[in-house]
């Protein structure tokens, strides 16, 4: 037999712009047929759901197996609050830069319930010692913690209108926040520092013995660079309270996930080989979310070591306000991902399960939209990117050494400041 024709292989996503998505790729089980374990189970013994996924809520509504974290009415209509938000709030910020008030804007549309349910979860399962903060170390898709941490939207949309109100004064890109006061750690734009931050983190705390958790946000696509793979070396080898989380919405950019290597294994499947226990979870599940959540950070937080988590989800919008997804994937991708929408899949869940009418989600999405509306009214009340309340450009030679070296005094003199 002859050898095979030697090439190089370019991993292809299974449809383009023109053609009919494809999700054929993604195995959903039932919901309740996926095991929870203990949460001091032996990491080499998470393997299977590392290439399972936890579900709770079914494509009726039903909530049930054994992950369903059983959450009060009040937790999910609080949820589902925070999601709502987080998605008419970044609807706003893209009509803004839109409208040429703002800069660039970016929207988690599709993934509002990863950052809601972890935040709840990791705040549920605080142990409130007063010892030192939970650090979330989130990319720019996780504007859902804020939120959900009670963070001021009036000052969030401040610093995407680039004005006076701006609490990093011009020193950030407008989509990254620093309120480590909320437990949320300054976005860095570049790719999986998140990581070596967030295990870092959680060292830090152990070392000194505070019961404090790291948790550490990166894309599917970022797990192809050094830092990921130094974190969880790191994490294998020291065991230190932190949480990995993988958010795989399919695109990095308009690179799909097999150029990350997601097309022959899971990405959840990159804890198990480094020793970590691992989950994989439907990210489009609120109640899924939190539950995984939950056990990750009572993990650690109980000295059982550090866990991996990838969210399986869908990144329906753009990447940012400079791209346009129509180039590299078809126009109705996020219709027809499987999954479905995880506000939809939550206000559901809440109508089937009586917890809540139709005239009381009509309400909440109205309250929601006034909120939204004032604040977006307030914000704009200290300027925006092109008004005469922008910010100095003195501002650029601030915060960045305690006190002003002689040269950038001299720049800042030579500018007329």
């Amino acid at each position: 037999m002859s050898p095979s024709e030697m090439r190089l292989h370019v991993p292809e996503p299974a449809a383009r712009p023109g053609e009919e998505p494809d999700f054929s790729h993604l195995v959903i089980p039932e919901v309740g047929t996926v095991r929870r374990p203990a949460i001091d189970v032996p990491a080499p013994d998470t393997y299977d759901l590392a290439t399972d996924l936890v579900r709770v809520i079914d494509d009726k509504g039903k909530a049930g197996g054994e992950w369903n974290p059983q959450l009060s009415t009040e937790t999910k209509r609080t949820g589902l609050r925070h999601m709502i938000v987080t998605r008419l709030l970044e609807d706003q910020f893209l009509l803004l830069q839109r409208q040429g008030k703002a800069a660039f804007a970016m929207k988690s549309e599709g993934e509002e319930a990863i950052a809601v349910s972890a935040a709840m979860a990791v705040n549920d399962t605080s142990p409130g010692y007063g010892e030192g903060l939970d650090m979330h170390f989130p990319t720019y898709r996780q504007g859902g913690i804020l939120v959900a941490n009670g963070h001021s939207l009036v000052e969030m949309t401040c610093q995407i209108l680039s004005n006076s109100g701006d609490r990093l004064k011009g020193a950030q890109l407008p989509v990254m926040h620093s309120v480590p006061e909320c437990g949320f750690f300054s976005i860095s734009g570049n790719l999986a520092t998140q990581i070596i931050q967030g295990v870092g983190w959680a060292m830090g705390g152990a070392i000194t013995g505070k019961r404090i958790v790291g948790v550490a946000w990166t894309g599917e696509g970022a797990t192809a660079e050094n830092d990921f793979h130094s974190g969880l070396v790191f994490a294998s080898v020291y065991q230190p309270p932190t949480i990995i989380n993988i958010v795989n919405n399919q695109w990095a950019i308009s690179s799909f996930q097999g150029i990350a290597g997601g097309v022959d294994s899971n990405f959840a499947q990159r804890g198990i080989g480094y020793g970590l226990a691992t989950l994989r979870v439907d990210g489009n599940d609120f109640l899924a979310g939190h539950a995984v959540s939950t056990w990750a950070t009572e993990r650690a937080r109980n000295g059982y070591g550090p866990t991996l988590i990838e969210w399986v989800t869908y990144r329906a919008a753009s990447h940012s306000s400079s791209d346009d997804p129509t180039k590299y994937r078809p126009k109705n991708a996020a219709a027809s991902w499987p999954l479905g929408d995880p506000i939809e899949r939550l206000s559901l869940h809440l109508l089937m399960s009586g917890e809540v009418t139709e005239s009381e989600l009509t309400q909440l999405h109205a309250d929601c939209t006034e909120l939204v509306d004032t604040t977006v009214a307030e914000a704009e009340t200290f300027g925006d990117l092109g008004s005469d309340t922008m910010l100095s450009p003195s501002e650029m030679f601030r915060h960045v050494f305690a006190d002003i070296p002689p040269h950038l005094q001299e720049q800042r003199q030579e500018l007329g400041y």
